[in-house]
């Protein structure tokens, strides 16, 4: 595969789920000696977004308040369900961003117990957090280790309320992901190539998700195409592009949209059917067509954002490549002040 380390992403993506016990032990704490009755998942830009499965799993699968607000408004905006009660999750690859240093200080001023996830320890972000836990990833590797801490949480808040007896069970079969997720990059590489010149050959793409994909899709949008190739999007989540979007769709206009296996899979085909009318410009990926032995239907879909981002991973090594342009490469982000 171009440019791609097997052992680094086995070593990452499996410490990920190697969290599962350690993570499981601090939720019980943290709940154990509260009576927690929401939980917050704040994070900023792309490592907040990588939260939101989470908070979306929480949200319909559970009877805990779960909310996945911008750490930025946070600490602006007074909010009444935020307080003592409160179980706060925190992403941050490098844990200096500033925004989430200041709202788990926030979080904690105002009693509530405080989670970092980092690549990087001994951070201002685990310095304000109550608990941290530290698994190294770099860009290419952060998506699929910050859905899945994200996922081992909620697997134990739902397991401590009772809203799930199966959490062994599932993180059983996360163990197996690691190697799933590689192999699911090998058999994608050739298409992924043929993806990147797609990417390549528009200079505006809409780019459209629903349920726990919907996050990937956005996530894609703005922090890869956006931020590292500086290329224009759309990201529209499914539900929305009928009252709006679809009146930019013409004979050469560019979509890619990612389906998942949860219930929100027909909002997309719909989309679909509809673009395939007006334009031959329609690509689709499907986390139904990757094989994940030893997966069941139940955690593919949980674990389908995840599947999204190994996949367009490769087609980001393909694309910086294609146009010359290293996903490292920046004119403002971190570069200057703002």
């Amino acid at each position: 595969m171009l440019n791609f380390d097997v052992d680094r992403f086995l070593s990452i993506q499996g410490g990920a789920v190697g969290l599962a016990d350690s993570l499981d032990a601090c939720v019980r704490e943290c709940m154990q000696r509260r009576p927690v009755d929401s939980v917050y998942f704040v994070g900023s830009g792309g490592a907040g977004i990588l939260m939101y499965p989470a908070a979306h799993l929480l949200a319909r699968s559970s009877s805990i308040r779960s909310f996945a607000p911008f750490a930025a408004e946070v600490v602006l905006q007074p909010d009444v369900h935020l307080g003592p009660n409160s179980l706060v999750i925190a992403p941050s690859r490098s844990g200096t961003t500033a925004e989430t240093v200041t709202v788990m200080n926030h979080a904690r001023s105002l009693g509530a117990a405080t989670i970092a996830l980092v690549a990087h320890g001994d951070t201002p972000v685990t310095e304000a957090s109550e608990f941290s836990f530290v698994n190294f990833a770099a860009d290419d590797t952060s998506s699929e280790s910050f859905y899945l801490q994200s996922l081992l949480v909620t697997l134990s808040v739902m397991q401590m309320r009772g809203d799930i007896t199966n959490r062994d069970e599932i993180v059983g079969q996360l163990a197996l992901l690691p190697q799933a997720l590689v192999n699911a990059k090998e058999a994608f590489e050739e298409r992924a190539a043929v993806l990147a010149q797609f990417i390549t050959d528009s200079d505006y793409h809409i780019i459209s998700g629903s349920g726990n994909v919907w996050p990937e899709a956005y996530y894609y949008s703005m922090c890869i195409l956006e931020e590292m190739q500086w290329i224009r999007t759309r990201p529209v989540h499914a539900s929305d592009f009928f009252h709006g979007t679809l009146e930019l769709v013409e004979a050469d206009t560019s979509l890619l949209l990612l389906k998942g296996e949860d219930h929100t899979r027909p909002l997309v085909d719909r989309v679909e059917t509809f673009a395939r009318t007006l334009t031959d410009r329609v690509q689709v990926i499907d986390s139904a067509d990757v094989e994940l032995a030893g997966i069941s239907a139940e955690v593919r879909a949980l674990v389908a954002p995840a599947v999204f981002a190994t996949l367009l991973e490769r087609v980001n090594a393909h694309l910086e490549v294609i146009r010359d342009h290293p996903l490292t490469t920046r004119r403002y982000y971190r570069q200057i002040a703002y």
